[in-house]
């Protein structure tokens, strides 16, 4: 091989080691983003109602979260983040005789999925030979069945106008239970409740 020839077999590899680079990049921040991805809270709320007409809030005597027997810390982390979004969104805090009475619920249930992945595909490069040929591999395997195991969460959170004792906005939220949110029920209590609160009709 001439000197020439030499170097542009170089260029050629060192083109073809970037353009792979970029491709397995490019792949991975989609698996990622795909990942990182959460399910849109469900908003469904009352067309008709001006919500800056009211001032103040409340909750109702013994939410869902409660046992029969007392206040829960599931009910407590509740409360906590519901009237930090309240009072962010300009509503006041009143024990009594409020406007708005917040009523909540969460539950759990087990799950099981039974998928395979699309595919699963190695990427290679190399050359053939003493004339140096290259050549580029995607070679694409299909993979076996898969069964998970998991937690599914829901929480809903319901706004009634007291005075008319009517439903006038209702988030609900779905999504799988991680160890770091069984772990830290607060945070993930506080987390979720922001999520659902991002799409209050004032906010829009």
């Amino acid at each position: 091989m001439n000197v020439q020839s030499h170097r542009l077999a170089q260029f050629s590899y060192q083109s073809l080691r970037s353009s792979v680079a970029i491709t397995v990049m490019v792949v991975f921040a989609l698996l990622l983003s795909a990942c990182a991805s959460k399910p849109e809270p469900r908003i469904d709320y009352a067309r008709d109602v001006n919500f800056a007409q009211y001032q103040t809030f409340g909750f109702f005597d013994n939410p869902e979260t409660n046992t029969e027997e007392y206040q829960s810390l599931l009910t407590d982390h509740f409360k906590s983040a519901l009237r930090r979004e309240m009072e962010a969104l300009g509503y006041r805090y009143q024990a009594e005789g409020a406007q708005l009475l917040l009523n909540f619920a969460s539950n759990t249930e087990d799950k099981t999925d039974i998928r395979s992945s699309p595919f699963r595909a190695n990427v290679g490069f190399g050359r053939y030979g003493y004339r140096s040929a290259w050549h580029l591999g995607f070679p694409i395997y299909q993979s076996d069945i898969e069964t998970v195991h998991y937690k599914q969460g829901t929480v809903r959170v319901d706004l009634v106008d007291a005075a008319q004792n009517r439903l006038i906005w209702q988030g609900v939220q779905e999504g799988r239970l991680t160890r770091e949110a069984l772990k830290n029920p607060k945070q993930a209590v506080d987390d979720t409740v922001a999520l659902i609160f991002q799409r209050f009709p004032t906010r829009q």
